[in-house]
């Protein structure tokens, strides 16, 4: 007897908003905000010297806990109205937390004529790396 008042009474429910909320509340919690600070600081220098392309030699940090994969860095050269008029890319590879790799970028030699040079993370992943 007890049973079948077990299985008969209706069950309490949430409203249907409820579930509404949360869900947008979680998409809205894994979104990254706009101006979020990258985990990755960058020095640089830059060679004009006597070879046909400029090179871009320096390190990134990876600051944060976690190991970066497959870690690549740009070399943007611009003019004065701060237009790209050269780019080069460099694979760096995994930048464990914590340390720094260093990259080489050769840029096309229209880079000669750069006012500046801007060198950022392009693309990344974090992830474990194999720890022999």
């Amino acid at each position: 007897m007890l049973w079948c008042y077990v299985m008969t009474r209706p069950r309490p429910r949430l409203p249907r908003w409820l579930s509404a909320v949360l869900l947008l509340a979680v998409v809205l919690a894994s979104v990254p905000a706009a101006g979020q600070a990258t985990p990755f600081r960058i020095t640089h220098t830059v060679d004009k010297g006597g070879q046909a392309q400029v090179t871009v030699t320096g390190r990134v940090f990876n600051d944060a806990r976690a190991d970066a994969l497959d870690v690549y860095v740009t070399a943007d050269a611009l003019d004065g109205a701060g237009k790209i008029v050269a780019s080069g890319v460099s694979y760096v590879g995994t930048v464990n937390g914590g340390t720094s790799s260093a990259f080489l970028i050769k840029v096309p030699p229209t880079a000669r004529s750069a006012a500046s040079f801007r060198v950022i993370v392009t693309s990344f992943r974090f992830g474990f790396a194999n720890q022999s």
